[in-house]
């Protein structure tokens, strides 16, 4: 039995453009869903998150608005919601594919997950400077989702990238 210990030292090795915009992309559809079906299960309106998503592009007084549906504010909302799915993964990918941290599941999930928390902890400790009506969404179901998303983006990622250098070593499960 061969044991492949992998490095997790910097190396120059460009990422998969393409994997990472579909991993944010589904990532971001999973991450919609949770937030989604925790509203409703809460008893909450679930056109509120889209409000908060479509108030970064549309200003504050979308939130004025009564939560229904609105397919204005649903496209604004989806439109901001999936850019930023995918700028997100792209950052995730940027440092996953040089160090390596793409070389089992078990590695991609931890920096996945990692990163989901980095990534909720931005966007509600740090950008409700900008956007302060997040800071009403802070909790478990958000940190959860956040967590899920890192999860999803690097777990897809890595089934998907095409990798230069998949021949010369066996990818590992962890």
């Amino acid at each position: 039995m061969e044991l492949h210990m992998h490095s997790h030292h910097f190396t120059r090795r460009t990422p998969d453009w393409r994997a990472a915009v579909i991993g944010g992309c589904v990532a971001g559809a999973v991450f919609l869903v949770l937030e989604l079906l925790a509203a409703w299960a809460m008893g909450q309106s679930p056109w509120g998150p889209p409000r908060m998503i479509a108030a970064i592009a549309l200003g504050q007084g979308t939130l004025a608005q009564p939560a229904t549906f609105d397919p204005g504010i649903v496209t604004a909302a989806l439109v901001v919601h999936f850019v930023l799915s995918i700028v997100f993964a792209l950052i995730l990918v940027v440092i996953m594919a040089p160090f390596s941290f793409d070389s089992s599941v078990g590695m991609a999930s931890l920096v996945g997950a990692v990163f989901g928390l980095a990534v909720y902890l931005v966007n509600f400790y740090v950008m409700t400077r900008w956007f302060p009506w997040f800071a009403d969404a802070r909790g478990w179901i958000s940190l959860i989702a956040h967590l899920v998303f890192g999860l999803v983006t690097a777990d897809t990622y890595l089934r998907l990238e095409r990798r230069e250098d998949r021949g010369k070593e066996p990818r590992r499960s962890a």
